[in-house]
């Protein structure tokens, strides 16, 4: 998340440099910063997974052309598990502290943020090979569903990775 972190922190206006010189200021803005990096984040996250939830419905479309209506109802249950997911890390709220909140995030935590952070990218490979997966896997009936079980487990995994990363920031550990 640092090069988020530094997008956010490099177009930083002149108006709130200026206010950076103020003391105790600039630790506000540094804040302000890693929400708005957080928030772009969580939005890249949610955008390469609604990539993966769009394939795993075109995949649901194609068994049905397919005649494969057995395993449409696991497809939409990855589907939903994914969609899950990205409502979830969509609507969640601004991350991070607050200048007098009560939870501070302290480097340590931050540094397990950006590891949940860092996770959240390979499940999103993860997925998308599970789905490539999936769709080698359309002709063989044997190996399909255990296919789609995969992806379901992974987008579960990404659900409950996002609890574990909003207890961090909320102090809820």
């Amino acid at each position: 998340m640092s090069d988020f972190f530094e997008k956010v922190s490099s177009q930083v206006d002149p108006f709130k440099k200026l206010l950076s010189y103020i003391p105790g200021f600039s630790g506000y803005v540094e804040r302000q910063n890693r929400r708005d990096a957080d928030k772009l984040l969580r939005e890249t996250v949610a955008r390469r997974f609604e990539e993966q939830w769009s394939r795993a419905s075109n995949l649901q479309a194609d068994m049905v052309s397919q005649s494969l209506y057995s395993h449409v109802d696991d497809m939409e249950k990855a589907a939903l598990a994914l969609r899950t997911f990205i409502d979830k890390i969509s609507k969640a709220a601004r991350g991070y502290s607050g200048m007098f909140d009560a939870v501070k995030i302290n480097e340590k935590e931050l540094e397990s943020i950006y590891q949940f952070d860092a996770a959240f990218f390979d499940l999103a490979e993860q997925i998308k090979s599970a789905l490539d997966n999936v769709e080698a896997s359309l002709g063989d009936e044997a190996a399909l569903p255990a296919a789609i079980r995969n992806i379901t487990t992974l987008a579960r995994l990404a659900v409950e990775t996002f609890d574990r990363r909003s207890e961090v920031v909320t102090g809820n550990q």
